[in-house]
């Protein structure tokens, strides 16, 4: 291993940022408008099936690709198969990270506005239709969108550029504990308003009537996307990793994490939709206009919400850290000295991508890209295409270019019942996640239609 290379000074560390990477925007931000625009309680059981099947196994691959080469994405892949086009599945982590953290960093603006608007009192005391309306025009206006963007990007720059132990990993320790305690608090007001039972139903009990084509896709997108695997974000985070920690017990943490914060956001956002006479449909602005309908309901809900929207900032910037991460990472190669001016030079570019994502609910609104926004089509590329894509080449790479014995040595360290894992483990990547993300795309592109 490079003496030079920075590692996670403990597993806690890394595990916290692991699960911070897809926690922040994943799990809480974007889980409950996809889950509401796409069934309800039938994506949830989709989504934790491929997250459990699918998911958890392509995160232990590119947990044992990482590890078990101690280099960035790029690098990684090329220690593996030398001499081969396999670094392009590195790059093109890259890239998406690139798109993704350019059309994120908007939302992270958005969190931006929105304490602002707290602290200055302008949420108190609304109608549910005009949080709705506030929400429409606080992102509509170009120069608060572009500037509370570059404000997010400009946070996360200064945080990554400190590396990983002194920024990230220190970062995370403080952010992710705090999260989970006000989740707790919003659950508890959310489920008991008057009327709250009809959204916990719409969220736990699946209409299996409304599952399609899309719902599939969207929760095979939303199970990557909720553990950052496909864009090879954990093949940089792994390989600051220990050789002494057990992958498959911090690949199941993580998960588990994932999926209960999945279900936290449910429960907070849902129940409270339903008692407010909100549409579960409303989309990426669902969060914000749901929240502080609902805080505005609470003794002192004011500060609860500034509270709630500053820890929730702390989750954004946690995923918005390891996109920027696996960039600089394999720009820089463990040269800690070109670290700092890689990292903003690579942020300033990403805010300039950014900026017609952040134009695309104002100014920018009238242009479309396949029917779709800019900032919606922006997000479908990374989730529905680029992530699924990415999932299957890294099973692919791991099933069949990687030595069994040496997937089975970085598989077996720190864990006991080795053998069985790892076969179970190697077959679901070797032949069912292969199989079950190619079955959702073609049913998705309506193969299975034109041929029967």
């Amino acid at each position: 291993m490079d003496q030079h290379r920075e590692q996670w000074s403990s597993k806690l560390g890394f595990i916290l940022a692991a699960a911070g990477s897809a926690i922040g925007l994943g799990a809480i931000w974007k889980f409950p408008y996809v889950a509401g625009t796409t069934g309800g309680g039938a994506f949830f059981l989709v989504f934790l099936l491929f997250t459990v099947v699918i998911g958890l196994p392509i995160l232990l691959a590119e947990f044992t690709i990482g590890r078990g080469s101690q280099k960035d994405a790029v690098r990684a892949y090329q220690f593996f198969a030398p001499g081969t086009n396999w670094h392009w599945l590195g790059k093109m982590g890259m890239a998406a990270s690139f798109i993704l953290l350019s059309f994120y960093s908007v939302v992270g603006g958005w969190i931006f506005i929105y304490l602002y608007n707290t602290i200055t009192g302008k949420l108190a005391g609304l109608t549910e239709q005009d949080y709705g309306q506030l929400f429409s025009t606080s992102i509509s206006q170009p120069y608060t969108a572009v500037g509370a963007q570059f404000i997010f990007i400009a946070v996360t720059i200064w945080i990554v550029a400190q590396g990983v132990q002194k920024g990230i990993e220190r970062a995370n320790q403080i952010m992710m504990p705090a999260l989970f305690i006000s989740f707790i608090i919003l659950i508890i007001r959310s489920v008991t308003l008057e009327g709250a039972s009809e959204g916990i139903a719409f969220f736990l009990l699946p209409d299996f009537s409304a599952l399609n084509s899309k719902t599939i896709l969207y929760a095979l997108g939303q199970s990557f996307f909720a553990l950052s695997v496909g864009i090879s974000v954990m093949v940089t985070y792994s390989s600051y990793l220990s050789k002494t920690e057990s992958l498959p017990k911090s690949a199941s943490v993580i998960v588990l994490m994932n999926i209960f914060i999945s279900l936290l956001a449910g429960l907070a956002i849902f129940p409270a939709v339903f008692s407010l006479g909100m549409e579960p449909t409303e989309g990426p602005g669902l969060l914000f206009v749901v929240l502080p309908a609902v805080f505005d309901q609470m003794p002192y809900g004011m500060i609860f919400l500034s509270i709630f929207l500053l820890l929730f900032l702390f989750a954004t910037l946690t995923s918005a850290f390891s996109m920027l991460e696996i960039i600089v990472a394999a720009i820089a190669k463990d040269d800690a000295s070109k670290r700092k001016k890689i990292t903003w030079i690579t942020g300033f570019f990403v805010f300039l991508a950014g900026i017609p994502s952040a134009l695309s609910f104002g100014v920018l609104d009238d242009v479309l890209i396949f029917n779709k926004s800019i900032f919606d089509a922006a997000d479908f590329l990374v989730s529905n295409i680029l992530l699924p894509i990415g999932a299957l080449a890294i099973s692919l790479f791991a099933a069949y270019k990687i030595p069994k014995h040496s997937l089975f040595n970085e598989i077996r360290t720190g864990t006991g019942k080795a053998k069985l894992i790892f076969a179970i483990w190697y077959f679901l990547i070797r032949y069912i996640a292969p199989a079950a993300i190619i079955i959702v795309f073609l049913d998705v592109i309506g193969f299975w239609k034109w041929l029967f």
